[in-house]
Parts: structure tokens; sequence; C-alpha cells
């Protein structure tokens, strides 16, 4: 007696059958594979950046801080782990508290002041900082000045990762007294 198997399901067994060995040629266990001892090893290609893993080792940002006086200057970094923060900066858990606390949900908390938003005229000094980096697995690269009211908002926000200008002695102090 003779079995009568459908066409269909020979046809997906070829097609399996077809892929599978499509699927060794192409991992290196096929004959296209180079054989023999004195075949080449071949390295795997390089790992793209949006197939990296994140760094699980914390956020790290340096800080460049520029004519802020009284011994403010400088470049300092800030490592925050998950736990207390460490680095050259001279208040590196503050410094990570201070991001965090301005940390939003589907906001970048680096952004600058809206360009429409309306401001005093109030100048804050030629302090500047920039700060770059990566924070919470996005780049940071942060231009902070504090050339009016909202720049000088957004600079105290950031404080004791910015330096604290709000109780900076005025230069004339010495001799108003």
């Amino acid at each position: 007696m003779v079995q009568v198997i459908p066409v269909r399901r020979v046809l997906v067994t070829v097609c399996a059958a077809g892929v599978v060995a499509a699927t060794a040629v192409v991992v290196g266990a096929g004959p296209a594979a180079p054989s023999g001892a004195g075949a080449a090893h071949a390295a795997p290609p390089p790992v793209r950046d949006e197939d990296r893993v994140p760094d699980l080792r914390g956020d790290r940002l340096v800080v460049t801080v520029r004519r802020a006086g009284l011994g403010a200057d400088g470049t300092f970094e800030v490592v925050c782990p998950p736990g207390p923060g460490h680095g050259s900066h001279p208040d590196a858990g503050g410094a990570c508290r201070a991001v965090e606390r301005n940390t939003r949900w589907g906001r970048d908390p680096f952004a600058p002041a809206p360009a429409d938003g309306v401001c005093t005229m109030r100048y804050g000094g030629p302090a500047t900082a920039r700060v770059t980096g990566r924070w919470a697995g996005r780049p940071v690269d942060a231009v902070f000045d504090r050339s009016d009211g909202c720049a000088i908002e957004r600079w105290d926000r950031f404080v004791p990762l910015l330096p604290d200008l709000r109780r900076a002695p005025h230069p004339l102090d010495d001799f108003r007294r």
C-alpha cells in the first residue's frame, strides 16, 4: 500500500531543511567554512554603538568651571554609581544629589532655559561652566553661565555640582565696612 503525503508537508520539510543548511553555512559549520590546520579564525564584527551594553558602573560627568573666582575654577570629575558619588569634585555626593534632584523622566535635566522665557536682566557675573559626560545613559554636553535671571536660576539649581556663587562676597565688601 502506498502512503500519500500531502504536497504541503513535503514543501515545509524541504524549506526547513534549506533554512538549517543555510544557517549552518552562515555560522561556519557548513562546507563554506575554512577548514584545515592553517585556516584563519574569523573575528566577530565590531559592536555597533546602539548595541553596546550600558556602563553599569554609574554615570560620569566632567565639570569645567571658569571665572568663578574664590578657588572654584578648575576641572572636576564626578562619578555617580548606585550609592554615594566619588571623583575629584570637592562634594561629589552632593553633586550627584543635585543632578538627581533635577532629573525628570522624559526631560533633559541639562537643557538650556527656554529661548522664549521671560528673564530678568540681572547679571550674575562672568562665571561659566561646561558639563560633559553621561547621565542616565545619555550623553551630556551642557554650557552654563550667569548672563541673566534665567541662566542664574539654572546655575543655582545645580549647586553643588556647580559652585555656589550666591554667597560669594562682593569684591568691594572690604571697603564698605
